[in-house]
């Protein structure tokens, strides 16, 4: 998985990467395909914004498949409401913390 790139790094990233990226967030290409193709973000909450949106837009067979293949959290009913936090914190782990890293 993508660890702490950045946001910054994250919105120039090619398309490509991007995507990769993404997935390994929520497990579908539609999905992933239509965050990166929103950048740039101006900060994580634009980001987590768009990907809320794109989780509600999911069909219920897409949003059975991402339960399936990548979210491994026990969950009861397997709603948008349940896999959002799961998504939300695997962007923070790929961007890392908003205020970004301390020079040492």
């Amino acid at each position: 998985m993508h660890f702490g790139i950045g946001l910054d790094r994250f919105n120039i990233l090619p398309r490509r990467r991007a995507i990769h990226a993404l997935y390994e967030c929520c497990c579908n290409v539609t999905w992933a395909q239509k965050i990166a193709d929103g950048r740039p973000y101006p900060g994580h909450a634009a980001l987590q914004t768009a990907a809320a949106a794109e989780l509600r837009a999911m069909s219920a067979v897409d949003l059975e498949r991402v339960f399936d293949s990548c979210a491994h959290q026990p969950v009861s009913e397997r709603t948008v409401d349940e896999l959002a936090p799961i998504v939300y914190d695997r962007l923070t782990t790929m961007l890392g913390p908003e205020e970004g890293y301390p020079d040492y």
